[in-house]
């Protein structure tokens, strides 16, 4: 008794050894914070810029290839930097909001952002989410390491040469204000688009050298004022200069609510580093922490850098925009009604990317924060009369749906319950029976004829059987949440028109079709044919976006069997495109041409969970294989790595689920949908401190099948894991073959939801 007593002991201080040795593992080393830079408009490569920051800050810093105002702020094919620059852009077709650079110049001072930019080479460049390093080809090397509401900047300048600091107040209205005796520059910037008129980004940076000189420009009319110490106005900026060959750290932090604030945070996040290089340290065990909560064993190093260059930039989405009160209270200024309030609120995201994968990893790793999130929606909804859709850092209303109702439903699901459910529904129903003010997802295009025809009427709305697809799966979210709390009202309400997708169905043609307010279909139908009644794609991405009721769509295409076989010749059928009401090729159809994956176009969000489908109709092998495939063949680490927009995580996200084997088909159930898993072990530890163990036996590039499951050691045929089973640790052990078991995951009972069988 005794020996077994100590073998036991052994175990778990072995096993404590182990958790402490896996924490000491330099995670950060596999990220690339270059990954997926390699875009332009013509095509995507991901449209991320090199992301200094720490996980869900408020504030991202970056270098800056492109002009002021340019979406393309970095592009890996340019070879000179004309700035480094505080960020928040989503998207390259976003723009961005709250922006000025610092520059470092030598030689004769130049201060406007064409004579300032300085030559670089990619070999002297290094991007980790810790710290951004670049030699430039003048001799000044530049450092960056982040806190989450501002950043410690190293410029190092050559022996002997002249040091100058030039500060861009980018394309709107700045303040500047030059404290010579402090070595100190405060001010403000007011960029972006949509923005509330006292809306300011407040600055301050700290230089830790002496300032010999100084003065004011202007970026719009290039006046110099030397020796002047403030200014307002639009495009105002600033330039000191030190003591030649200085080498000069500068630390800067930014609020949205004061200028006291503003020093507030630069007291709390970088008073107590002496040095860059403490800060780089405390960013790295930031970020070394987070990346550890997935710890994956096995796979090779290309694919631990894939899994943890995405999981990174999973982590930047949606960004914190309150800040810390002296008293330690969250407040916030608010982007919808320009107002100071309490409390918490995020930003920098859109739903008809983010809802789908996303939310759906934070909800897991993250549910503390997420609860807050949810929550914030309805604080958004009381202050500017409207459900969030696309925040930036306002209500933008950009693209299609109203999946705010997303994100609430499937938090409720999840045991999140952090909010009215009452209050929401309420906004949803208000956000469903009336148009916004702002773009296409404000409220809802065509809402009085998608309730009293069933279907939003082409060609009298642009993109209107994608609508009407998306209302219906939001209204299952409204229907859900509502059944969830005993909501009998509003249950009733949305039960009606969950099946609206049926409406756009032609059996005909077996696609989603546009149709008219007399219930014609459109003439001429081309499934090949992007736009007209379809958002960035085309009949064949279209047919697939009924996420809460595959059972229904099976039954529609005449039973599994049909429904498998047009699955499958999305893969097999030409990769043609047409390009439609677009008119010219976008970029969405150059990459699914080369993707060369048929028309399956992972690069945009429509089609991204059609290979799980599989699972409902009894041929799971078939999705484990094809995500396996895409996996390997559209995603890396390098420059290159996505295969379209990354789309504020959620393409990253997607990648970062489908790696642990599961992908949240419809958020609003608490159900993730089994694909194959890359590495042999992954350990996830929850917030509540538990582990959830995924061993994949015998995974390798050619096992990608599952042959067998054990969930917590009991056989489990299911395709489908559901969120209390991964939350409250446990282990789930795949058998994995290079051949796939048929018989596994066919029956009834082993299928994923569907709400036309209430499971």
């Amino acid at each position: 008794m005794k020996k077994k007593f100590w073998i036991i002991i052994g175990f778990v201080i072995f096993g404590i050894n182990l958790s402490v040795h896996a924490q000491k593992i330099d995670l950060v080393r596999y990220v690339n914070a270059l990954q997926g830079t390699n875009s332009s408009f013509e095509l995507t490569r991901g449209n991320t810029y090199p992301t200094t920051a720490l996980p869900f800050a408020m504030h991202t810093w970056t270098p800056q290839t492109g002009i002021n105002g340019d979406g393309w702020k970095y592009q890996y094919q340019k070879d000179s930097i004309r700035g480094f620059q505080q960020a928040h852009q989503c998207s390259s077709w976003t723009n961005d909001y709250a922006v000025f650079s610092l520059m470092p110049v030598t030689g004769k001072l130049q201060v406007d952002q064409y004579s300032r930019a300085a030559k670089f080479s990619h070999k002297n460049e290094t991007g980790r989410p810790n710290y951004y390093r670049v030699a430039l080809d003048n001799g000044i090397t530049t450092e960056i390491s982040p806190v989450e509401r501002g950043a410690h900047l190293r410029f190092s300048f050559p022996k002997g040469k002249s040091a100058f600091i030039v500060l861009d107040g980018y394309t709107g209205m700045s303040g500047v204000n030059i404290i010579p005796g402090e070595n100190k520059i405060t001010g403000y910037v007011h960029n972006g688009r949509g923005l509330q008129k006292n809306f300011k980004s407040y600055f301050v940076i700290e230089f830790d050298r002496p300032i010999r000189s100084f003065g004011i420009w202007n970026n719009h009319t290039g006046q110099r004022l030397p020796g002047k110490t403030d200014a307002e106005g639009k495009g105002m900026g600033a330039w000191v200069e030190f003591d030649r060959g200085a080498k000069v750290q500068v630390k800067t932090a930014s609020s949205y609510i004061s200028p006291e604030q503003a020093e507030l945070n630069l007291k709390n996040e970088l008073g107590q580093f002496a040095s860059l290089e403490e800060t780089k340290e405390a960013a790295w065990k930031i970020w070394n922490d987070h990346l550890s909560r997935i710890f994956v064993e096995g796979g090779s190093e290309a694919d631990k850098a894939t899994f943890y260059s995405c999981y990174f930039r999973a982590s930047l989405f949606s960004r914190k925009f309150y800040e810390i009160d002296r008293n330690g209270n969250p407040y916030y200024f608010s982007p919808y009604d320009g107002k100071i309030h309490s409390g918490y609120l995020y930003t920098d995201t859109g739903f008809w990317d983010t809802f789908r994968a996303q939310f759906p990893l934070n909800a897991l790793l993250h549910p503390t924060m997420h609860g807050r999130y949810v929550s914030a929606l309805l604080d958004a909804y009381d202050q500017c009369g409207w459900l969030p859709s696309w925040s930036f850092p306002g209500e933008g209303g950009s693209m299609i749906g109203n999946h705010a109702i997303s994100l609430l439903a499937d938090a409720w699901a999840k045991g999140i319950h952090t909010f009215d459910p009452e209050k929401a529904l309420k906004a949803y129903y208000h956000e469903a029976t009336n148009k916004g003010p702002w773009g296409p997802a404000n409220g809802r295009d065509g809402w009085k004829e998608y309730f009293t025809l069933g279907y939003v009427p082409y060609p009298k709305y642009g993109e209107a059987t994608a609508k009407t697809l998306e209302y219906a799966y939001d209204d299952f979210c409204g229907y859900r949440l509502a059944e969830m709390t005993g909501n009998a009202f509003f249950q009733n309400i949305f039960s009606r028109q969950m099946h609206n997708y049926k409406n756009v169905f032609d059996p005909q043609v077996d696609f989603m079709r546009g149709r008219d307010e007399n219930g014609e279909w459109t003439p001429k139908f081309d499934p090949y044919e992007w736009g007209g009644p379809f958002t960035e794609g085309n009949a064949w991405h279209y047919l697939w976006s009924v996420f809460h009721d595959v059972n229904g769509l099976i039954n529609l295409l005449g039973g599994k069997e049909r429904f498998v076989a047009k699955l499958d010749s999305v893969f097999s059928v030409p990769n043609t495109v047409r390009v439609g009401t677009y008119r010219r090729m976008i970029h969405e159809m150059t990459e699914m041409q080369m993707a060369d994956l048929g028309q399956y176009a992972h690069g945009n969000q429509p089609i991204q969970h059609a290979i799980y489908l599989y699972n409902y109709a009894g041929t799971p092998w078939k999705a484990q294989q094809k995500v396996r495939e895409v996996m390997k063949k559209l995603y890396n680490a390098t420059e290159n790595g996505y295969p379209g927009d990354e789309d504020q995580g959620q393409t990253s996200s997607w990648y970062v689920l489908s790696a642990l084997g599961f992908y949240s088909v419809c958020p609003g159930t608490d159900q993730y949908v089994f694909g194959s898993p890359i590495f042999e072990k992954t350990t996830i530890t929850m917030e509540n401190g538990k582990q959830f163990v995924i061993e994949a036996e015998n995974n390798n590039s050619q096992n990608v099948y599952i042959r067998s499951a054990k969930l917590n050691g009991k056989e489990y045929s299911k395709n489908y894991i559901r969120y209390r089973d991964i939350i409250n640790g446990g282990n789930l052990v795949f058998e994995m073959d290079n051949q796939p078991n048929l018989q596994r995951g066919t029956l009834p009972e082993d299928m994923p939801y569907s709400v036309s069988i209430r499971k």
